[in-house]
């Protein structure tokens, strides 16, 4: 079950009476209550049917008597437990969930944190109600997730706007989404976005972003990837140290993956950069710059230089200044 087919099922007024939404990523749990919250009910009926508990507060016995309480002039309620997580006695839940009103839509928000499918509580809910279990977002899965939600607004953006906002926001959808809404008022009639239209409103240059300076290190550019962290030491929020070394690490970790691969093709390449065909030859490119030994060097002063970064080693030495160094050590 995904947070689209429940999403669908309620807006066709299908609906189980148990709701359970567990796991890692906040933002479709997020997603999913607030529908359940703000579009179920018409506004007529919410103010006697809707009723919502925050779990650090709540005592589970209320929430069992507002879930077997029937419905006031309408033929639903809903009953929502957010941040379920900082409840305690919760397991106190499983002798409604054994035999729930099926005129109450029950949603649990379990945030963080999964049953253990082995437990009676866990089996109970499966077998009345519905579990949606979520995991984070991992890197790769985040520029065709960008693409998608975008296209699923009629819109479009170029590949490099792609790259530009998952690198500058990472895994946090809730905040991709947000930017995104925030191009979209402001595109006008047009209907693709640029990496202009993310410098403009999300605030990051479309010049000197941890995109860019990886393309430079990639390339061996030494003028290009010192001009880059010097508009870093200009601009400290732009990208911090600890925004850019992760993506340096992705980037050569790939690489050092290239060099065990069978086939060292473009198509057999592509996966590891999200298809994109363009960055699959620029990383070939780079690695016949770097060879197998330059990348496994490159490795090991990312870790060196993530050390200093948070003060092993270093008597705080500004990031700039680590940057540059490390830069010049890759490169040679």
């Amino acid at each position: 079950m995904s947070a689209e087919k429940i999403l669908s099922d309620w807006k066709k007024k299908v609906y189980k009476p148990v709701y359970w939404l567990e796991g890692e990523e906040d933002f479709y749990i997020d997603e999913v209550i607030n529908f359940a919250e703000h579009s179920i009910l018409p506004e007529s009926e919410a103010g006697f049917n809707l009723s919502v508990f925050y779990g650090k507060d709540a005592v589970w016995s209320d929430v069992v008597n507002a879930c077997m309480r029937y419905p006031m002039f309408a033929e639903k309620q809903v009953v929502l437990l957010k941040e379920a997580q900082q409840m305690r006695d919760i397991d106190k839940l499983e002798g409604y969930v054994e035999n729930p009103l099926h005129s109450t839509i029950f949603v649990v928000g379990y945030k963080e944190k999964t049953l253990d499918k082995r437990t009676k509580f866990y089996k109970t809910i499966q077998k009345n109600g519905e579990i949606f279990s979520t995991k984070k977002i991992r890197d790769y899965e985040l520029p065709p997730w960008i693409t998608e939600h975008v296209k699923s607004k009629g819109l479009t953006m170029s590949q490099k706007a792609v790259m530009l906002l998952a690198e500058h926001i990472g895994t946090d959808l809730s905040r991709i989404v947000n930017e995104i809404e925030k191009i979209t008022v402001n595109l006008g009639q047009r209907t693709s976005i640029t990496e202009d239209d993310i410098e403009k409103f999300v605030g990051v240059s479309k010049e000197y972003n941890a995109f860019e300076l990886q393309n430079a290190v990639g390339k061996k550019d030494l003028a290009k990837a010192i001009r880059i962290i010097q508009f870093y030491e200009a601009n400290p929020k732009a990208a911090p140290i600890q925004l850019v070394l992760p993506s340096l690490y992705g980037f050569f970790s790939k690489l050092y993956v290239y060099f065990g691969m069978a086939d060292k093709s473009e198509n057999a390449l592509r996966p590891l950069f999200y298809n994109n065909p363009f960055a699959a030859k620029e990383a070939m490119a780079a690695a016949k710059l770097y060879s197998y030994s330059g990348v496994e060097h490159a490795l090991l002063l990312l870790h060196e230089y993530n050390l200093k970064s948070v003060g092993v080693n270093d008597n705080g030495t500004s990031d700039a200044s680590l940057l540059k160094e490390l830069v010049v050590k890759m490169m040679n």
